[in-house]
């Protein structure tokens, strides 16, 4: 694999890291985290339509720009840097990746340009699945993220299908739940719905190997994400180093702050390089795939945990206030280890590969 970024992948990072560091500034960001939603509607249509982000991954036959992963974990780790309170991962990673992996043409046809073009997905059965019987979707589906704001929810179901229901469908009900990560709110949606065979991607039951396929990518892709979370906690920590003097020298000179500063940002590039080695594989799309990602979300939900915590430390008490972002990375940390499998659950899943492969 070449990990070495082309002139374009460069623009599209540089691209990203400029609007972002405009557009999701620190007051929208506190304006996020303290509003009803944890949404902000102008980035939102910024990001998807004015940059055309949300089309990412999206074919050019379909209305997008037809980039692949490594393009996509370049925009992830910059809205990861700033928490951008957006459903960009739901829609351009979760949702995409469903109904290229399920969809039929003209399903494809019909749903793929609307994301592209910037309709909010949501996507759930993470966790609980409902289910499809004689026509009807019944039960409940926990940790589906930014469901409070979709436009469509997709829905993967205890008999492996997945199933497309547009916002306001009679009998669904969503219920914002008490997030831990107010940039990413979470909602359990209770279902009782009429579910027509236009409604279901391919053909019901059949979807199982692109729910794997959608949860391994996104899994891959948090990574990256997340990665960008690291970093930002890590240059706000230098930062701030070069600032605090404490007996009458800067608190960056002194040796044991600057081993912990080192030992975080040993796992930051350790983390980017897990990160993108996962990206580079989905991109080839050979037998590394599943490994690649889990041992990037395992690595990499660890590490930002630690690097989040150190940062809160390193700030003293400034970084235990709430006026401080420290503590929203730390919350972001922790609750996305949680979140499409816990570092546990994919090193589970990678032993079983390793196994399967020495059998």
């Amino acid at each position: 694999m070449d990990f070495a970024l082309s002139d374009d992948q460069r623009a599209i990072q540089e691209a990203a890291r400029d609007f972002l560091t405009d557009a999701a500034n620190p007051d929208v960001i506190r304006a996020a985290v303290e509003g009803a939603t944890g949404f902000d509607k102008g980035l939102w249509s910024s990001l998807a339509g004015e940059m055309g982000f949300a089309g990412l991954m999206v074919p050019e036959e379909f209305g997008g720009l037809g980039l692949g992963a490594v393009e996509m974990a370049l925009v992830l780790e910059e809205t990861g840097r700033v928490l951008a309170p957006v459903p960009f991962f739901e829609t351009a990673v979760l949702a995409v990746q469903a109904v290229l992996g399920a969809g039929s043409e003209a399903q494809k046809a019909d749903l793929l340009p609307r994301l592209a073009s910037g309709t909010k997905a949501s996507f759930a059965g993470t966790a609980s699945r409902p289910a499809l019987a004689s026509g009807r979707l019944t039960g409940t589906a926990d940790f589906a993220t930014f469901a409070h704001v979709a436009d469509l929810i997709i829905v993967a179901t205890a008999d492996d299908s997945l199933v497309v229901l547009e916002a306001g469908t009679p009998g669904l009900a969503i219920e914002a739940l008490p997030s831990l990560d107010r940039l990413r709110r979470f909602a359990r949606l209770s279902f009782d719905c009429e579910v027509t065979p236009d409604m279901v991607l391919g053909e019901p039951g059949g979807a199982k190997a692109a729910i794997e396929r959608t949860l391994t990518i996104g899994a891959g892709l948090l990574a990256a994400e997340q990665t960008g979370g690291m970093q930002y906690s890590l240059d706000a920590t230098v930062d701030y180093s070069k600032q605090r003097v404490q007996f009458g020298r800067l608190i960056g000179s002194f040796q044991a702050y600057k081993h912990m500063l080192a030992d975080m940002m040993l796992l930051v590039e350790a983390s980017r390089s897990a990160a993108y080695y996962a990206a580079a594989a989905i991109d080839e799309d050979g037998e590394e795939v599943a490994e690649a990602c889990h041992t990037a979300r395992a690595y990499v939900s660890d590490a930002y945990r630690s690097v989040t915590g150190d940062a809160i430390q390193l700030h003293g008490g400034i970084g235990f206030t709430w006026e401080h972002h420290a503590h929203l990375y730390f919350k972001r940390a922790r609750a996305a280890a949680s979140w499409l499998g816990t570092p546990d659950q994919h090193r589970e899943a990678l032993a079983r590969i390793i196994m399967k492969d020495a059998a």
